[in-house]
């Protein structure tokens, strides 16, 4: 792999990550999943438009709720993976947690953070899934840094990273925003040379 490979490592091994809260009532797991590549991208879903659903349209991580079955936080991400979008687990590499993520709904996210290879064939139902993102690393970061959110927590009507002809906004966007600023944090502009 690249040098990126080293910067997303340390970031989600040895950078401090929120904690899971106090009461766990609705816990849930999500995929943070990297290419591999010179340009790294953020593999990300778009919600199915179901007319009265409270998150129709939005762009989220691909996971779920924990189900009573699941051995971890991980099994539930992986798991989550293949049901939503067909990625085995073999065509990942998990390397650990970006943290938990509380939705304005009360539910805890734990962050899983890996790497895909990027390649192979998806499917997704398209009753609960529009489309498939792959979203270019740099593009957040240049989003992030143009909108001022470098440094400081922005609240959750302010924190919105606009991609393509979504917006990725919520949970996903406090997620992202976590993650720029531990890339920042590096002391470098790692995604510079990104493309």
């Amino acid at each position: 792999m690249n040098n990126f490979d080293k910067i997303y490592r340390n970031i989600v091994l040895d950078h401090p990550h929120p904690g899971p809260p106090g009461n766990r009532i609705r816990p849930a797991a999500v995929s943070f999943l990297l290419t591999p590549d010179e340009a790294p991208r953020l593999l990300a879903i778009q919600k199915a438009a179901h007319p009265h659903y409270t998150w129709a349209g939005q762009v989220a991580l691909p996971g779920g709720h924990v189900d009573p079955e699941d051995p971890d936080t991980k099994h539930t991400a992986l798991r989550e993976l293949e049901e939503e979008l067909g990625i085995s687990s073999d065509k990942v590499d998990m390397i650990g947690s970006l943290g938990h993520f509380m939705t304005l709904n009360n539910v805890c996210i734990e962050v899983l953070a890996g790497w895909w290879q990027g390649s192979g064939p998806l499917r997704h139902d398209p009753s609960e899934i529009d489309r498939v993102l792959d979203i270019p690393l740099n593009i957040l970061m240049e989003n992030h840094l143009a909108s001022g959110f470098s440094g400081r927590e922005p609240d959750w009507t302010e924190l919105r990273y606009p991609i393509e002809d979504a917006v990725i906004w919520g949970a996903t966007a406090r997620i992202v925003h976590h993650f720029m600023e531990c890339l920042l944090s590096t002391g470098n502009h790692p995604l510079s040379s990104c493309g």
